[in-house]
């Protein structure tokens, strides 16, 4: 993100803080999309029909509002950081539950990964060690940018990005969630690479 934009959360934040609704409300809009891929990037496929993502973004917004007089930074990475960590503690909140509730093994019933982790989306990536430029440049620490730019791509290449560079799943496991090929995810996850290039860069990233 550009450093003006980096400037307007952090005036955001401050105005808010002084009681401007309108303010507060666009600081909120900003980070909603965010939210949504990070709690999309925790929620397992086998729990799916259970627990939607969007549920965890609704508790985390709302909780969020109601305790934005606790929120002490001022920056745009404090910011998500004290969004991630209200979302953690919403996931596990549902994992207490279904464990508490379910018939299958507990084991079967911990969908989410800690989303306090970064939401870098090219880290660790699962099958392939050395790097390609697409990788790398998936590594911008500008992540209400990304997710923004990832909001805006068709539902199929969200989903590959989420479950190949999110979820850090090895191919041949994109492909059995997405119910495709091998071969045909791997070509869907590149044209979703490319277009999220496009995106950004119309964005003037």
């Amino acid at each position: 993100m550009p450093e003006a934009e980096k400037r307007n959360v952090s005036e955001l934040i401050e105005r808010a803080r002084r009681g401007e609704d309108e303010a507060r409300d666009r600081l909120f809009a900003l980070c909603r999309s965010f939210v949504g891929f990070v709690a999309r990037s925790q929620v397992e496929s086998s729990l799916r029909a259970k627990v939607d993502a969007s549920d965890l973004v609704q508790q985390t917004m709302l909780e969020a509002h109601r305790d934005f007089d606790h929120f002490q930074g001022t920056s745009e990475k404090e910011w998500l950081a004290w969004l991630k960590k209200i979302l953690a503690h919403n996931a596990a909140d549902f994992v207490r539950h279904y464990r508490g509730t379910a018939k299958r093994q507990a084991r079967r019933e911990v969908p989410f990964r800690d989303p306090a982790d970064s939401l870098s989306l090219g880290a660790a990536e699962p099958a392939a060690p050395d790097r390609t430029p697409s990788q790398e440049f998936l590594q911008l620490d500008n992540e209400l940018r990304v997710t923004a730019a990832l909001a805006e791509l068709p539902e199929d290449y969200q989903e590959v990005i989420v479950l190949r560079n999110l979820q850090r799943l090895p191919f041949a496991d994109v492909a059995e969630r997405m119910g495709r090929s091998r071969p045909a995810v791997q070509m869907l996850w590149m044209r979703a690479i490319k277009k999220l290039h496009t995106v950004l860069e119309e964005g003037g990233e």
